[in-house]
């Protein structure tokens, strides 16, 4: 049952190629300001999932309802002008420019690269792109160019990247994904403190970072919702052992 604490709800969505059901949610729903995990084996529908909110892939049947637009039918620019933004596992980002230039060319108005490059930044703006970076740690990097950062360093500048943007949902996919054992709670850390302020959907395969997150977890398999609840109300569901994690790994999480 909808309620109005949801900023996404999907309502009996089916995603059908050729015949093989890639998705089937009878409902599912994040409150606004929530942060969700969503976890599940190769093939579970996480990235399904997401296309279908992000309107990359049109659902077969269903209502996906985004801060009561109906988002079924509408362009991708369209669904990200609402508010969505999506952080995809591999970042993102200009390699020959520095990290300020990379954060100046995301700024929003939307003028291409070359006009951005030489567009003049306000001094409002340039406060803006400083904050970001002090909230990701990046701001010691601002003048280096982004081939030289960490691949944790770049997936933050690529969050830090929409951010400029406000979007209301963001979209994270497996953003531990690399990751050393220190920017992975650096990124843990960080997720936290975009929850409240943005709403957050995390697909992620690593049980110690879910873990880190602290949050609801989704279990899909087969395109289906197999479970929802803590990590360890999760992990203790029979269905979910034998699906995805495993009798041993589910101990160990």
């Amino acid at each position: 049952m909808s309620t109005s604490a949801d900023l996404i709800q999907l309502t009996d969505v089916q995603v059908v190629f050729d015949g093989f059901k890639a998705l089937d949610i009878h409902y599912f729903a994040v409150d606004r300001g929530d942060l969700r995990v969503v976890i599940g084996p190769n093939g579970a529908g996480k990235t399904t999932l997401c296309d279908v909110i992000s309107g990359k892939t049109r659902p077969t049947t269903g209502r996906v309802v985004f801060d009561d637009h109906d988002l079924v039918g509408q362009r991708e620019t369209t669904i990200s002008a609402l508010g969505v933004g999506r952080k995809f596992q591999t970042p993102s980002v200009f390699d020959s420019l520095t990290v300020e230039e990379n954060l100046e060319l995301a700024l929003p108005g939307g003028r291409g690269v070359f006009a951005s490059l030489f567009a003049r930044v306000t001094a409002e703006q340039r406060a803006r792109i400083h904050h970001q970076l002090e909230r990701v740690r990046l701001i010691d990097q601002r003048q280096r160019p982004a081939r030289l950062l960490s691949h944790g360093q770049r997936q933050w500048l690529e969050i830090s990247m929409l951010m400029l943007a406000g979007p209301k949902l963001l979209l994270v996919d497996e953003p531990a994904a690399g990751l050393t054992d220190h920017e992975t709670a650096l990124t843990a850390d960080l997720l936290h403190e975009l929850k409240g302020d943005h709403t957050l959907i995390v697909i992620e395969h690593d049980m110690e970072f879910v873990r880190r997150l602290d949050s609801r977890v989704t279990c899909l398999c087969e395109g289906r919702v197999l479970a929802e609840g803590t990590l360890d109300q999760v992990s203790a569901d029979e269905r979910v052992r034998t699906a995805y994690l495993g009798r041993s790994g589910t101990r160990q999480s």
